[in-house]
């Protein structure tokens, strides 16, 4: 198996050749002079000729040192300017983000938050996906998964935002028709409409102030991923739901829904944004990240 290049010890030849010294080239690279004197040595054995004449006042360059002098200047030329345009790069937020987040969530908060963003950052692209289920960040190749949910172990990286209140709504003329509900356990001879996002979804857990808990197991007239899409039947009475506050808002409101149970709480949920777990965070998406801290601290 053919071997790498030894770049760093054609780095130190070409510093070398442009000194006319060991011990300046070293003094530059801020190596010691027997390090320089070695890489050049490793560097004649592995081309099988000689690079420099060595006396013990002075060097000069062979006929094949100076064969090669201005390629191994040109080479290390080229890495300096790779690597100062990749740290530029770095630096500045640039490409494109591909980001995920849920479905009405992201239409209400984030759309709206995207004009300035790309404003702030011109070199920025976004591609962003609207869908209420859970990503497969990494295997997706998302580069940020905004996400409403308890919290959970992962390998990915993530950052809670603030809490998401949920709440146990219905319509006045559902419960006119169906009676007042006192207790959580009651719940189970209602017709519940059921945003269903994982398994747990389908379980609703209460916890009085007295300390009193109670879990319902829910058999839903409705399941959907998406919480806005059961507005229509919660307005028409269908049935009652546990919704997120930023969804039924402006119906409580308005009087449209009312809250069922809130002496009652109930667990809650965190707007979080998750990236794949690594050492270094580009740029841009740390720049997404502090911009949705910035703009996104009070969504209740």
């Amino acid at each position: 198996m053919q071997s790498l290049p030894d770049l760093e010890a054609w780095a130190i030849f070409a510093r070398v050749a442009t000194t006319g010294s060991f011990a300046k080239a070293a003094e530059t690279l801020g190596m010691s002079q027997p390090t320089v004197s070695k890489a050049i040595t490793r560097l004649e054995r592995r081309l099988g000729t000689t690079l420099l004449y060595r006396t013990s006042r002075r060097i000069s360059l062979t006929p094949t040192g100076r064969l090669v002098m201005e390629r191994a200047q040109h080479i290390v030329r080229e890495f300096e300017l790779i690597e100062a345009q990749t740290s530029a790069h770095a630096r500045t937020p640039k490409g494109l983000l591909r980001v995920s987040a849920p479905m009405s969530f992201g239409l209400k908060y984030v759309a709206p938050l995207m004009p300035e963003f790309l404003d702030r950052y011109p070199d920025v692209n976004l591609d962003v996906s609207f869908d209420d289920a859970v990503v497969d960040v990494v295997g997706g190749g998302f580069d940020v998964a905004i996400r409403i949910a308890e919290p959970e172990d992962s390998s990915l990286r993530a950052r809670n935002l603030c809490v998401i209140r949920r709440i146990l709504v219905a319509s006045p003329s559902y419960l006119a028709q169906y009676g007042a509900i006192r207790h959580p356990q009651e719940i189970e001879t209602h017709a519940c409409l059921c945003y269903e996002t994982h398994p747990a979804s389908l379980s609703w857990r209460f916890q009085h102030a007295s300390g009193e808990e109670c879990n319902v197991a829910i058999d839903s007239r409705i399941r959907t991923n998406n919480a806005e899409s059961l507005m229509p039947a919660l307005l028409a009475g269908v049935g009652i739901a546990l919704q997120p506050e930023f969804i039924v808002a402006d119906a409580l409101e308005h009087g449209d829904l009312v809250e069922v149970l809130p002496d009652w709480k109930i667990g809650q949920v965190y707007l979080s944004v998750v990236t794949p777990s690594q050492p270094i965070r580009p740029t841009c998406v740390a720049a997404l990240l502090d911009y949705l801290s910035e703009s996104l601290p009070s969504v209740s």
